[in-house]
């Protein structure tokens, strides 16, 4: 028998006056009937759709509702993927490339080179193009890389089995939304 059938329903002493015809026995009518039916049909289907939107989540089911106006920031991971290639002995490049409204600024790039886990991390030198001049609603003026970008990075030192490289950066999207500054570690020789 299904969750919403009238049989399942009781009827309260006070509610039952109201009902009892001439003979003393309970009776109500077809359109009363109906009438409660729908309602019951209406509030349950209220609570599965709500049910479902808070299991699946808001995306899920977005295409039942209006779009919202609120930007959602990317992944870090997306935001600003990039991946570091050796070119040769102490020579290395990182490639960013970002997606569409995303940038990078000049001031938060930091590079530093440890020989191991608990040594001291040592500066590592770097080279990289201008960036686009702007004023950003966090720094003021500041150089920015929009799209691509590529850093040379040469090591002072000859790396040890376990060396590695931090990478320090830092990057906003262009509706306003700033990433913290990220410190990435590059194992040299994995």
């Amino acid at each position: 028998m299904p969750a919403w059938s009238l049989t399942a329903i009781t009827v309260k002493p006070s509610f039952r006056k109201l009902l009892l015809n001439k003979t003393g026995q309970t009776r109500m009518k077809m359109s009363s009937l109906i009438g409660i039916q729908l309602q019951l049909l209406l509030g349950a289907a209220l609570l599965l759709s709500s049910s479902a939107h808070g299991q699946l989540g808001p995306r899920s089911v977005s295409g039942l509702a209006p779009q919202s106006d609120i930007q959602q920031p990317l992944p870090l991971e997306q935001a600003f993927p990039f991946y570091v290639s050796a070119v040769s002995p102490g020579k290395y490049k990182v490639f960013w490339d970002l997606p569409q409204g995303h940038y990078l600024y000049r001031h938060a790039f930091d590079f530093t080179l440890s020989q191991r886990l608990d040594s001291e991390a040592l500066a590592v030198d770097f080279s990289m193009p201008d960036g686009l001049k702007k004023t950003d609603q966090f720094f003021g003026e500041i150089e920015a890389y929009y799209e691509q970008l590529t850093i040379d990075l040469s090591l002072s030192t000859v790396p040890g089995p376990d060396a590695r490289i931090y990478i320090h950066y830092q990057g906003c999207a262009d509706w306003g939304f700033c990433y913290p500054p990220q410190r990435f570690e590059f194992l040299l020789n994995p």
